[in-house]
């Protein structure tokens, strides 16, 4: 396991042998032989590891070591000590030190220590960038029946396993994300890192920073060196989301930064250099953009090596009835629920509907539906009134064939006891009523003129 590693120790001795250890098994060694010149080092370098000796002249190892963790948690720190004693032992590993060693230093115990220090290392970036996917858990397969989804498919496995920089396009909700990873998972770089931003989701004044970093002390906040998104994503797939988002400003350094590979952390003089892919996604019309002035127009055509445009759901309507079965699958994990069974009439009242939300807004309502009527079937009665209003021009759909909504459903009612047709109608109502309140029991409780309590108990007998 290739990496750099800093050895600070006051003995020229233990330097040397140490360096000729670690270089012969591959390992980068620099050297420090005081915690002042090793903190000097790590403020302007990046290392993997440091051997720290606990006894040094002027600043110890501990204090080198607290103040040390304080510039950069990230890095693993191995004591030495000649005098080594128990209560030392645990006041370094207190202080966050991964190992302790003595004096006379063992080759066998060095090399076990430093791989299992790198491992963990890699181990915690591994847990950072889980933590960063947790929203992700869930990911729908991505489901091309249609044939404009057939085409776009083909494209994206073509162009995955190269090397090629892509622009996804597409209007909200299409699912570009999930074609950015379709894309790292079918690439050369499917065992690295997958790091996406949300251009549009990070204040202008922190944007570089989540991008590239900062140093310690950089500005007010930055009470420790930050590792940024590029270079999480060294060797492997940077995705930017809603790149039409970006201030001009912002642009410019990106173009340069995309060009040579190459940036410095905020506040920091240290040009480090990483390989990344980079795949950007927008809903705009970066082109309009261009020519509005308010994107550039040279970065745009670095990022659009190979365009891909993801289809609205409106033109793949072939693909709602799979997108469904897949999505309630997805729920049921989610939520740890049964899923609703949708009646044919509902199905096609969803394969109607324009889905201005897309993909994103057929799963919205899969989950309303399941927290709703969990292991009940659904039928087109229980979908929003929008759809029911709009679908087919005011259509909606009985057993009969299509009629108008209300008279749908009032012979549903028609055919039911009384006892049953009452039950049956108040759930309609709660529900109906429920949706104009915006699931906000409170302001369901002004608009029928009904105590919360109650309302709350009917909702619970219907779902029970």
């Amino acid at each position: 396991m290739a990496g750099h590693i800093l050895v600070v120790d006051d003995e020229e001795g233990v330097r040397f042998s140490l360096r000729g250890i670690l270089e012969d098994e591959g390992y980068t060694v620099s050297e420090a032989d005081s915690g002042e010149n090793a903190l000097l080092f790590l403020e302007k370098n990046n290392v993997d590891l440091v051997f720290l000796d606990i006894w040094l002249p002027g600043m110890d190892g501990l204090e080198t070591l607290k103040q040390a963790r304080e510039l950069n948690q990230q890095i693993p720190f191995i004591m030495i000590s000649g005098h080594g004693n128990v209560e030392t032992a645990v006041q370094a590993l207190r202080l966050g030190a991964h190992d302790f060693v003595e004096k006379p230093l063992s080759l066998e115990k060095i090399l076990v220590s430093v791989r299992h220090a790198l491992e963990m290392k890699e181990l915690k970036q591994e847990n950072i960038l889980l933590r960063q996917a947790v929203a992700n858990d869930y990911e729908v397969p991505m489901v091309a029946n249609s044939p404009v989804m057939r085409a776009f498919m083909r494209d994206l496995l073509k162009v995955a396993p190269t090397d090629a920089w892509v622009l996804i396009t597409g209007e909200n909700g299409t699912g570009k994300e999930l074609a950015a990873r379709t894309l790292h998972r079918n690439s050369k770089q499917q065992d690295k890192p997958f790091i996406a931003v949300n251009c549009a989701a990070i204040p202008e004044e922190l944007i570089e920073s989540e991008l590239f970093g900062h140093e310690r002390g950089a500005f007010t906040g930055a009470d420790a060196t930050k590792i940024g998104k590029f270079e999480l994503a060294d060797g492997g797939t940077l995705f930017l989301d809603e790149i039409g988002d970006m201030s001009l400003k912002t642009q410019a350094k990106i173009l340069r930064i995309l060009q040579e590979q190459c940036f410095e952390r905020v506040g920091g003089t240290k040009n480090i250099k990483v390989q990344v892919r980079v795949i950007a996604a927008t809903n705009k019309d970066l082109e309009k953009a261009i020519e509005d002035g308010e994107f550039r127009q040279d970065l745009y055509y670095r990022l659009r090596v190979f365009p891909l445009h993801v289809p609205p759901l409106r033109e793949r309507r072939e693909d709602i009835v799979p997108l469904i079965q897949t999505l309630l699958q997805v729920v049921e994990k989610k939520y740890s629920m049964k899923a609703p069974f949708l009646s044919k009439e509902a199905v096609q009242v969803l394969e109607e509907w324009t889905w201005p939300g897309n993909v994103r807004e057929l799963m919205h309502l899969l989950e309303r539906l399941t927290v709703l009527y969990s292991a009940k079937e659904v039928d087109y009665s229980m979908l929003p009134l929008e759809m029911l209003e709009n679908v087919g021009k005011g259509r909606a759909y009985s057993e009969k064939g299509p009629q108008a909504p209300c008279d749908g459903t009032l012979q549903k009612f028609l055919a039911l006891d009384y006892k049953n047709a009452k039950s049956a109608f108040e759930e309609y109502y709660l529900t109906r009523k429920l949706e104009e309140a915006g699931g906000n029991v409170s302001r369901l409780s002004e608009l029928i003129g009904l105590e919360r309590s109650n309302i709350h108990k009917k909702l619970k007998n219907m779902h029970e």
